[in-house]
């Protein structure tokens, strides 16, 4: 499994219109995206204009190659591109460890 991360930085006042493109893209693009997982969506606190969207896939080649050079990316990018305000940084990650409970939870 491959985590994609991508911050985003989204022009001031936009950020509700920005979240729900991002929940719509999620229903309707990532879902039929060959290899996709799940995301998780966050916002910033201290910067309200900062967003960290991760992505699960399966492989690098299936967010890289597949996504990216087929007509969903077209459609992620008419989706949510109009509210960058500048190219994301996306970096991609393979998991060494994780932690199997809570501390504390048996």
């Amino acid at each position: 499994m491959i985590l994609e991360v991508a911050d985003i930085r989204v022009k001031t006042g936009q950020q509700v219109e920005f979240e729900n493109a991002v929940k719509i893209a999620m229903t309707t693009v990532f879902t039929k995206a060959k290899g996709f997982r799940e995301h998780n969506f966050h916002r910033c606190i201290e910067s309200p204009d900062r967003y960290v969207l991760q992505l699960t896939w399966d492989t690098l080649e299936d967010h890289t190659v597949e996504f990216r050079g087929s007509p969903l990316f077209t459609e992620w990018r008419s989706l949510v591109g109009s509210f960058f305000a500048q190219p994301p940084q996306v970096e991609h990650f393979e998991l060494v460890s994780r932690s199997d409970t809570k501390p504390g939870v048996a």
